[in-house]
């Protein structure tokens, strides 16, 4: 019904406004007694075989739905009744910002894909706290934390310790981003001295508190090897506990989508299933460099069933899904559960 009835129609309108279109939809619902159980029982899926464990924190299942889908923790309980095994905010900076200009999100259903340039934009980690402590839902958090866009690079530790500090004692995990395309520079973070800088840093804050919170760090799909072995001396140096590969790509080859309508919509980062065998490839060479037990949050392309059973087979420990669940639907995360369940 979604994909034959209701896509069709919400692609007809901006995808940035049928987002929040949609988001409103789902604050609603959940003030209606009753609807958040109705959602559970219709697209939750529990398995023993579902169950994973890592970094220290329990899975229900390896479904996780990918930072950037709900940026500032408003609608926590509402998402999970559609059976994510995780939810991951963000990117949240220290302080509110809007982002790029808009139009900034684009859809390209010819290659099930889509383009956005959202600039980081968020409401500032204080009000996402905020919600934070209000939320009921007891599922799984990341907090994913990012650099404001005036505050310059060799300064960009400072923001990172602010989000990090701010949103500890209200996410279960941390993610470090420093590989989207669309904040001027943060890639550059990605190099190595500037990152173990970051990274080190977080992990004297995280080492002097009671308890230690899981930190990763998102890699980008376009790293060269050169650089991908710098992110696994990274990691050993660090000692991080995981990585999450990939974000989106700058690349476009071998698109269906016109160069003409490619040029009018212009930069941003590229997901969907484009990304799917640049994130295998990143994923299976990280797998054979950290060994098996390290581990992997795979994103990047899941657009079937079979995808994210490709991303496993690649070397994820868990999966999470942003495009694939809005072009399939919320009934995607079930499907997907099932079969793994099942495997």
């Amino acid at each position: 019904m979604y994909k034959l009835l209701i896509r069709p129609i919400l692609f007809l309108f901006d995808p940035e406004k049928i987002h929040h279109f949609t988001f409103g939809l789902l604050r609603f619902a959940g003030t209606i007694p009753g609807k958040k159980w109705a959602l559970k029982l219709i697209f939750d899926y529990k398995h023993k075989n579902l169950e994973r464990e890592f970094f220290g924190l329990k899975f229900p299942n390896p479904i996780g739905l990918a930072a950037g889908f709900d940026k500032d923790a408003k609608l926590i309980d509402e998402l999970s009744c559609f059976g994510f095994g995780f939810i991951e905010i963000g990117t949240l900076t220290p302080k509110g910002q809007p982002g790029n200009e808009k139009p900034r999100l684009f859809r390209l259903p010819a290659d099930q894909a889509l383009i956005n340039r959202m600039g980081f934009n968020n409401g500032g980690v204080e009000e996402a706290v905020v919600r934070l402590r209000k939320r009921s839902s007891s599922v799984l958090i990341g907090g994913n934390i990012g650099k404001n866009k005036n505050t310059p690079n060799e300064e960009a530790f400072k923001d990172y310790e602010i989000a990090f500090e701010a949103l500890f004692d209200h996410v279960d995990y941390f993610v470090v981003n420093v590989s989207s395309p669309n904040t001027p520079n943060l890639r550059a973070l990605q190099d190595k001295k500037p990152l173990t800088e970051i990274l080190s840093k977080l992990q004297v804050l995280n080492n002097q508190k009671p308890k230690v919170k899981p930190l990763l760090l998102k890699i980008a799909p376009d790293l060269s090897p050169d650089q991908l072995a710098d992110i696994v001396d990274i990691v050993k140096e660090v000692k991080l506990d995981g990585l999450i590969a990939t974000n989106t790509t700058i690349v476009r080859e071998g698109l269906t989508t016109s160069n003409e309508k490619l040029e009018k919509i212009g930069a941003g980062g590229l997901s969907g299933k484009p990304v799917k065998d640049k994130s295998n490839e990143v994923i299976s060479y990280l797998r054979k460099s950290l060994g098996d037990d390290f581990p992997i949050i795979g994103v990047g392309g899941i657009m079937t069933v079979e995808d994210a059973v490709d991303k496993i087979m690649a070397g994820a420990s868990l999966i999470q899904v942003y495009t694939g669940f809005i072009y399939q639907g919320p009934g995607f995360v079930k499907s997907i559960n099932k079969k793994l369940a099942s495997l």
